[in-house]
């Protein structure tokens, strides 16, 4: 590896994929994409393997993404000059699309004759169809509720539009002409990548431009091993729950292992449940995929901050996602909807990694990406219309060097909230509050980040809101080391009036009138142990009306005086306090947790989702969720012996469905 070649060529590289993010982001005209910022571009070997990806704007989650599933349905030998080939459909492209909202487009670069690179570009489309504005239901069942789904297929051969295929996307979608100008902007990137990549072979020479491709892939895979290298070897393991979509006791199990050994590391989510009829699902194919992979990813991202952010980060991991689980779905599996199991994976696997290092990087964030989208009717035409309100993420967990980020989570960083004037301008609402939540903010020696809420009010006749991607609104963000887990998220219509309502997670919801919807957004958890904190931090809180002094003197042992906290009198509680209380754990899940695991301890609990991978595809998720609500209305803790008898009661009843005979499979997955 030449060190000044493999410098020019990474800057260089970078510099290309910056500028056209940027023109991607600026001529886009979703809200989605121009506001919020969920699309990405880049440059990718003819492998599908990433060696420039930005790091300034757009989405940072597709570090390490392969696009080889998408070349690969086309075939590299039928890409030609001027091609550009679009897809959507995460089941053609094994993983390169993670759910149909987002669209992919792929341009070859030829050079002699021959492809030496593609360029790449996505975004998350606002709406493509399906059966609700926005095309994402959590309640989807499957892949067709979901808009139309698009194979690969070429939309440009030579530069010249395919004006039928784009008349079918044209024709099923809600805002036809936002789609297209997205995808204007899109091209317009790939084709900004295309032409300086030729200006750095005209300088240097293609031999010197694939010597640097290689270079600097190479320097971003020794440099993520050094870090890998440092975490002690071992196998670490760590389970968390999404919360069910119909019922909040329907709980969905994510297993994590975690193996490090050297340089290398190992994920393995054997154990996690099968796929779902609802829309949580996602594909990760056979490689590393990011999605399994992020929370590893973000770690050496942070411990080397200078290392080129390209597809060798992820060649020293390994990960094992069995097919047919809800973290590698098979057809017709829903997707919409899958950032939120995405978030509790990295939750999972950042369990593992607080065990692994000393002191833990980070607590749990909020661990959610809660989209607002509205729809409504145009007055002049009564067409439908959909728009994104905000983001709404919440507090991040608090780090083992300082607190919580204060309404940002780590792995939403990229996301931007909608300018309220916008939301107002662009939609039927008023907003009447977006600001941080006080007291929502999880009491540690580093605290967590405080919670986001927003009122807005309908002035329509009506609007529909469809929001996807909550989560954590009965199992609180864990906290550690002591530190307190972090707050619930939640939802009401018509707050502080006589019609006040909790309506907890919203699928499909209409406003009338006037309405006015409040949504809180969880928050992250502490760190450390809340009485060391220094009574200087307490005092910025309160005064910053973050942490009232109710809150302050529960979680913290102080005491008050006129002038402030007494440090004296404080020092005294908290002496009173350490006396009485038990010690600190190295996990604080909160009380739900807690009686969850009380009857469904983790590892029998993965006996129960294997057990369930073991019978056809069908009964699964039957058989998952007749068993556990069984044992949850028992309210004994489940062991091997109890699991083992429902699980055979259940194959004798059910055992003569048209799936054929399941009792062999049930019994030797039980065993």
């Amino acid at each position: 590896m030449d060190p000044v070649r493999t410098e020019v060529m990474t800057n260089r590289f970078s510099a290309i994929v910056e500028e056209a993010s940027q023109i991607a982001y600026r001529t886009a005209h979703t809200t989605f994409v121009k506001m919020t910022q969920d699309y990405q571009v880049g440059l990718a070997t003819p492998e599908g393997d990433f060696f420039a990806y930005p790091y300034m704007s757009g989405v940072t989650s597709f570090i390490g993404l392969s696009l080889k599933g998408g070349i690969d349905a086309v075939g590299l030998e039928n890409f030609s000059p001027g091609d550009v080939v679009i897809c959507n459909d995460p089941f053609g492209s094994d993983g390169m699309c993670t759910h149909t909202m987002d669209v992919h487009l792929l341009r070859p670069i030829f050079r002699d004759g021959r492809v030496i690179a593609f360029s790449w570009a996505f975004i998350h489309s606002s709406d493509i169809g399906g059966a609700v504005p926005g095309s994402i239901s959590p309640t989807s069942s499957d892949v067709f509720q979901e808009g139309i789904r698009l194979r690969a297929a070429h939309i440009y051969r030579g530069d010249v539009l395919n004006q039928e295929l784009l008349d079918v996307l044209w024709d099923n979608c809600r805002i036809p002409e936002q789609n297209w100008g997205d995808l204007q902007a899109m091209i317009a990137a790939l084709k900004t990548m295309e032409r300086h990549l030729h200006e750095l072979c005209d300088k240097h020479g293609l031999g010197e431009v694939e010597a640097g491709i290689r270079d600097t892939m190479d320097y971003a895979e020794s440099k993520a091993r050094r870090v890998i290298e440092a975490i002690p070897d071992g196998e670490y393991r760590f389970s968390d729950y999404l919360e069910g979509v119909w019922e909040p006791s329907g709980t969905i199990f994510i297993n994590a292992r975690l193996v490090v050994e050297g340089d290398e590391i190992l994920l393995d989510f054997t154990g996690s449940d099968p796929q779902i009829p609802a829309a949580l699902n996602f594909i990760t194919g056979e490689g590393p995929h990011p999605f399994l992979a992020l929370a590893i990813i973000n770690y050496i991202l942070t411990m080397a901050p200078d290392i080129p952010t390209n597809g060798g980060v992820v060649r020293s991991m390994r990960t094992i996602a069995p097919r047919g689980t809800i973290v590698n779905c098979d057809f017709p599996a829903a997707m919409g909807n899958r950032w939120v199991t995405v978030m509790r994976v990295y939750d999972a696997v950042l369990g593992c990694l607080n065990q692994a290092l000393d002191g833990g990087p980070v607590t749990a964030g909020a661990g959610q990406g809660g989209i607002m989208l509205c729809a409504y009717k145009e007055p002049s035409t009564g067409l439908s219309r959909a728009a994104v309100v905000q983001p709404m993420i919440g507090g991040s967990g608090a780090r083992s060097n300082g607190d919580g980020v204060d309404g940002v989570d780590g792995p939403f960083g990229f996301l931007r909230s909608t300018p309220i004037e916008y939301v107002e301008v662009e939609t039927p609402l008023i907003v009447n509050q977006f600001r941080l939540m006080e007291d929502t903010i999880a009491a540690g020696y580093h605290r967590g980040g405080a919670a986001v809420v927003i009122d807005v009010e309908n002035t329509d006749v009506e609007v529909t809101f469809t929001v996807r991607g909550v989560d954590r609104y009965v199992l609180r963000p864990w906290g550690t080391k002591g530190g307190q887990p972090g707050s619930c998220g939640g939802a009401w219509l018509n707050p502080g009036s006589p019609a006040e309502t909790d309506i907890g997670k919203i699928k499909v919801l209409t406003l009338g009138h006037r309405d006015v919807l409040r949504m809180i957004t969880p928050a992250g958890g502490g760190y450390g142990d809340a009485l060391d904190r220094e009574i200087e931090r307490i005092w910025s809180d309160v005064s910053s009306g973050l942490l009232s002094r109710d809150r302050a003197a529960a979680d913290y042992g102080v005491v008050f005086d006129d002038d402030g906290i007494d440090a004296e009198a404080t020092a005294a509680r908290r002496s009173e306090l350490r006396a009485t209380r038990k010690a600190p754990s190295a996990f604080e899940f909160g009380p739900e947790r807690e009686e969850h695991d009380r009857i469904w301890p983790p590892a029998i609990r993965a006996e129960l989702s294997q057990a369930a991978m073991g019978i056809p595809a069908s009964l699964r998720y039957p058989m998952l969720t007749d068993v556990r609500a069984q044992m949850n209305e028992a309210g004994e803790t489940v062991t091997e012996a109890s699991l083992k008898a429902a699980l055979a009661d259940w194959v004798a009843r059910h055992g003569g469905t048209r799936a054929g005979s399941i009792a062999a499979p049930a019994q030797q997955a039980a065993e």
